[in-house]
């Protein structure tokens, strides 16, 4: 029986014009197909209710879960990403704004060998022209030259614990902010997670966009960009290089559970 045609946001990028979009972290949450179909190819399962309007992922050996929920309202948690462990977990969440190329310095991150050093976080941002700054109690905050996104770091006051937050904010011309996303991120996170990150913030490189599919489209600025065929051959070897990484490190993972012991037999002593 053949499906009829139903045209949703679901369709590929071929049929839409495309712009360059600058500033990235202004541009709004993108397709999110970025980071779940990059999940997927990395051999993620699907948990996903198909009754309900979500997306849940679990990494193969169940370490990691990724949870998108849209909500009433962009502003609030949409995506939760979570490692499971009594004495290693840890939990982070964004916004709906938050772009999927910013979220996918973090999930992408997940996918690969944990490094030996992860890059310190301040002087990256300070690379790229943040201003930083650190109070007397210890809070550390880098903001972002247009002075709508920072990355704080703030110490609880009685100093037993400490969190990290994200958010890109408009100011509202009566003292207040408007938030336009947020990322909420475990102090528990490993640091490789938290610098990577970091990198995805300080990276100036525009996202594609259809025209009006920004939410504050006077904050940006919009050029017209590749065409929907190159936006899905990129996609697609995005994909493929993310699988080969995959089935390299699942083969590591089994030479290395088959490698014959090198420990030396001990001889039996004779009587």
């Amino acid at each position: 029986m053949s499906r009829p045609y139903i045209s949703t946001r679901a369709d590929g990028p071929e049929h839409t014009l495309w712009f360059e979009t600058r500033p990235r972290h202004l541009a709004g949450g993108g397709d999110p197909r970025h980071v779940t179909q990059a999940l997927r190819a990395a051999g993620w399962e699907n948990h996903s209710d198909p009754e309900y309007p979500h997306v849940v992922l679990a990494s193969p050996d169940h370490r990691h879960t990724v949870a998108l929920e849209p909500e009433t309202s962009s502003y609030t948690a949409w995506w939760r990403i979570q490692a499971h462990g009594y004495q290693d977990g840890w939990y982070t969440q964004f916004g709906g704004n938050t772009p999927v190329e910013i979220l996918a310095g973090l999930t992408d991150a997940l996918l690969k060998p944990v490094p030996k050093t992860a890059p310190e976080i301040w002087p990256t941002l300070a690379w790229a022209g943040w201003s930083y700054e650190r109070n007397e109690h210890g809070n550390e905050t880098a903001t972002h030259p247009d002075n709508l996104l920072s990355l704080r770091h703030d110490v609880l006051p009685d100093g037993k614990g400490h969190f990290w937050k994200a958010e890109a904010t408009l100011p509202t011309g009566l003292g207040g902010h408007e938030r336009i996303w947020h990322a909420y991120l475990d102090q528990r996170m490993p640091p490789h997670l938290f610098a990577a990150f970091s990198q995805a913030l300080a990276l100036d490189e525009p996202v594609q966009r259809c025209h009006y599919d920004v939410p504050h489209s006077h904050l940006v600025t919009q050029e017209r960009g590749p065409r929907g065929e190159q936006l899905a051959l990129a996609h697609e070897a995005r994909l493929k290089t993310i699988r080969t990484a995959a089935r390299k490190a699942r083969r590591t993972a089994l030479a290395a559970q088959t490698a014959p012991s090198t420990t030396a037999a001990v001889p039996a002593r004779s009587r």
